[in-house]
């Protein structure tokens, strides 16, 4: 029942937006709207942690779509600032509707990221919004197209922020995680300079602050490629040290972290904890909507199969049962 209500929500406020009850701006466009958008980005980013894309997408489709529609009509250096804020409104929708597992309206809202970007000349931008198609890349399990929008992120690297710097070197390793031939020392090797530089963080861009905001950001991102990798017992170790100091309130986040260390153990396998953590975590999907939760609790059974006939392996498969 889910998913119908999932699609129920976007849908809506797809609608809603494309018949715009109001009419088009006329006139100067305030250069304080700027930072007036800019502004809510940090509680838009807290948010969605603690609410996932159901409940968040409807207001920040309707804020995007305004910024789009204020950057049509206003002067430059008004039109860059908008763009500016656009890029990360867009970035930010980008991201929701992957996660609501609504890949066609991502894409859209992802290829827009990048069109902003370019108009708002900043180069920053612009790697940040390649980050952003890499990241999608990464759900559809594409890892050559990520590994070639985190090299393109990175072309004029002297020139970029240490921040989006840590957002291509991560999508890069995340890309070579997910190549037929595994190089786990060439992924090490790219977080390892991820995150020397996790520490330089410093500048006031409000967007991509991921590595902020995200306790152990580069470990959680290791234990991520580790387990693509097969390392199995490497990324439990991590997955045990991260879950230990998550923020409680970030309940789809922790999930998704739940569920990957849940596919891990059943590789070793420790069906009992693998059960434990399915059931523990199953009950976050309806409350956040999250289909990247959906589909990581999924996976699970796919690295049970050696114990799937035991007593264990049929709870599991029951619990997983709700997601088909």
């Amino acid at each position: 029942m889910a998913e119908p209500r999932r699609r129920d929500i976007v849908e809506t406020s797809l609608s809603t937006i494309d018949s715009t009850p109001y009419p088009p701006h006329h006139g100067p466009v305030a250069p304080e709207l700027v930072m007036y958008f800019l502004e809510q980005l940090p509680g838009h980013y807290k948010a969605d942690m603690w609410l996932g894309p159901r409940h968040l997408i409807p207001t920040v489709a309707t804020q995007a779509q305004l910024i789009k529609e204020l950057a049509q009509v206003a002067d430059a250096p008004v039109r860059r600032g908008l763009l500016s804020a656009g890029v990360a409104y867009a970035a930010l929708l980008g991201w929701l509707y992957q996660d609501a597992g609504d890949i066609n309206h991502s894409r859209v809202w992802r290829t827009l990221t990048l069109d902003m970007a370019h108009r708002s000349q900043d180069p920053q931008l612009v790697s940040y919004a390649l980050t952003n198609k890499a990241m999608l890349a990464v759900d559809l399990e594409d890892g050559r197209t990520v590994v070639d929008y985190a090299e393109a992120a990175l072309v004029d690297e002297s020139k970029l922020c240490p921040k989006v710097r840590i957002l291509a070197l991560v999508h890069q390793a995340h890309g070579h995680s997910m190549l037929p031939v595994k190089n786990k020392n060439l992924v090490d090797r790219l977080l390892d300079q991820a995150a020397d530089l996790v520490n330089r963080v410093d500048d006031e861009h409000p967007w991509g602050n991921a590595c902020r905001r995200t306790v152990g950001y580069i470990d959680v991102q290791r234990a991520t490629a580790y387990l693509r990798l097969g390392a199995y017992r490497e990324a439990i170790a991590l997955w045990d040290q991260i879950l230990g100091t998550a923020p409680e309130s970030a309940r789809r986040d922790n999930g998704v972290f739940w569920a990957r260390q849940a596919s891990a153990l059943a590789a070793i396998p420790e069906p009992e904890r693998v059960v434990q953590i399915a059931s523990a975590t199953a009950s976050i999907v309806d409350g956040t909507g999250s289909t990247r939760l959906r589909q990581e609790l999924k996976a699970i059974p796919r690295r049970a199969t050696a114990w799937a006939d035991t007593a264990s392996g049929r709870e599991l498969a029951e619990i997983i049962s709700q997601f088909a």
